[in-house]
């Protein structure tokens, strides 16, 4: 039971309120002039009861003398409806609960890819919906050997407690001597994953209106980590090489930043040139204009390695994003930046306010996975592994949409394919017919901020086994062939 006692001078009114909203059921309630602070108008409009002040002889029976002196209590104005009985603790409950959300949550929207992830939890679907790394890439032993030296270790009691916001020591300088260019690791922040990376350079930069220019398509996640800061967000023409310098310097005035993912991009697979990074980063260091650059698959190449980071050119003018979801595990939360001093000590303020740290246990247990050089041995398996998935999907790909009039991608690293379907077909009305036939996908239009082409369709072959690839594929195509013979003309369209 709830007891008002101590509750505030507002409280008897209110639980007699709520009281009389909680017996609404058993008795009418009419709204009339009263003590009340509703107004009689809006209690009226909202159907809420208005109560009476109860007489100092009913306040000192419910709450003591000191509730009778301070506070006002209240009942309703029904002669034999509910009332406020002395010495009964008020249960708080009954009556409407109002939200008023702030204006920014419109545009506030769920992920697509994380709806379809309920989806494909279903054991006959084959997925190739999630950006989700495989698990036969975690490193559960090490982890476990890991956790054990930390645990065991004479501080570990330190690792379960608070930590600095901008991370542990130890984890910014391994950070910041993995990276291809000099770093001080002053100017590493430790992130709860990329993605809260995203969300505070938004906080930090973007005011409503604000110019953000990313590329065509792009990452959604990033989409959904700006949308809240209301910027106006311009897409930048792209091919298969990325981002067109040439459309990029008719539109770079006046950005606050260029957001951009060179390495093996999400959701296309593709990867910008030497010469692409050149100039996009010269360009944008000669306008004034930052560049956030988003690299989680950069290591995950499968012949070659990328050209240098856009940061390792002008890295007064970047900020630099990383993560251990792609080489470790993603169930870690742990990703990292790196900016210039200007503005690193304000994306430690908002850090702060938004989780204060990221765990110190993990990122305890990382550190002491890196030790040794572990990931120079291991993402190497990782990236054998993903290329046998990739090659898997290629010569199913090869096999089945001959002649559909499908087109896709060769990606050299990551883990996605980028398709497009023939003229006439949607991919977003594809899906619930390869649903039905056990297998899913992304369509594209979620990954472009404005004009999306709806024949675009995004693969993961890391996750499924060469076997599941095979059938997966083959069933996709089925559902091509379906949709292909239901148009009017029946003719297969490029």
């Amino acid at each position: 039971m709830f007891s008002p006692t101590g509750i505030g001078k507002s409280a008897p009114k209110i639980l007699a309120l709520t009281a009389a909203a909680s017996q609404s059921q058993f008795s009418q309630l009419r709204p009339e002039s009263s003590g009340s602070d509703i107004p009689d108008t809006v209690a009226s409009n909202l159907n809420l009861p208005v109560a009476r002040v109860l007489t100092p002889a009913e306040q000192q029976a419910c709450f003591g003398q000191a509730g009778a002196a301070g506070s006002q209590a209240s009942r309703t104005a029904e002669g034999d409806g509910p009332q406020v009985r002395a010495g009964v603790s008020l249960p708080l409950a009954a009556g409407p609960t109002f939200w008023t959300l702030a204006a920014r949550t419109r545009n506030m929207t769920s992920s697509v890819i994380r709806d379809l992830l309920k989806l494909t939890q279903r054991p006959d679907i084959i997925s190739f919906a999630g950006g989700l790394p495989s698990p036969e890439t975690f490193p559960v032993e090490a982890f476990a050997q890991a956790c054990d030296r930390v645990l065991r270790s004479d501080d570990a009691r330190n690792a379960l407690q608070y930590s600095p916001t901008e991370g542990l020591p130890a984890l910014r300088e391994a950070v910041a001597d993995s990276l291809p260019w000099r770093v001080d690791p002053a100017h590493v922040l430790i992130t709860t994953g990329s993605q809260q990376a995203l969300d505070l350079v938004a906080k930090i930069l973007v005011d409503p209106g604000s110019k953000v220019l990313v590329e065509t398509p792009t990452y959604l996640g990033a989409l959904q980590a700006f949308q809240p800061m209301e910027p106006n967000v311009v897409c930048v023409d792209s091919d298969d090489s990325g981002m067109l310098p040439a459309d990029l310097a008719a539109k770079i005035a006046d950005a606050r930043f260029l957001y951009i993912l060179p390495n093996f991009q999400n959701p296309t697979g593709r990867s910008m040139s030497e010469a692409r990074r050149a100039a996009i980063s010269d360009l944008a260091a000669l306008a004034g204009v930052p560049v956030l650059e988003d690299n989680p698959y950069g290591e995950l190449w499968f012949d070659a390695p990328p050209p240098a980071p856009l940061a390792s050119r002008h890295p007064e003018n970047t900020v630099y994003m990383g993560s251990f979801s792609k080489v470790l595990a993603p169930g870690l939360r742990l990703g990292f930046l790196v900016a210039p001093p200007e503005i690193h000590r304000r994306l430690v303020i908002a850090k702060q306010a938004a989780d204060l740290h990221s765990s110190t246990f993990n990122q305890r247990v990382v550190v002491e996975v890196m030790r040794d050089g572990f990931l120079d041995g291991h993402v190497p398996t990782i990236r054998a592994l993903y290329k046998n998935k990739r090659d898997a999907m290629m010569a199913a790909m090869e096999r089945e949409m001959s002649g559909l009039g499908v087109r896709w991608n060769r990606p050299a690293g990551g883990m996605f394919l980028w398709a497009r379907l023939p003229d006439g077909l949607s991919a977003t009305r594809l899906l619930e017919q390869a649903v039905g036939k056990g297998v899913a996908f992304v369509p594209g239009q979620a990954f472009y901020a404005a004009e999306p082409d709806d024949r675009t369709l995004r693969l993961s072959f890391v996750t499924a086994t060469p076997a599941q690839i095979e059938a997966g594929i083959a069933a996709l195509a089925g559902a091509i062939r379906e949709a292909l013979s239901a148009l009017p003309d029946g003719q297969i369209k490029q």
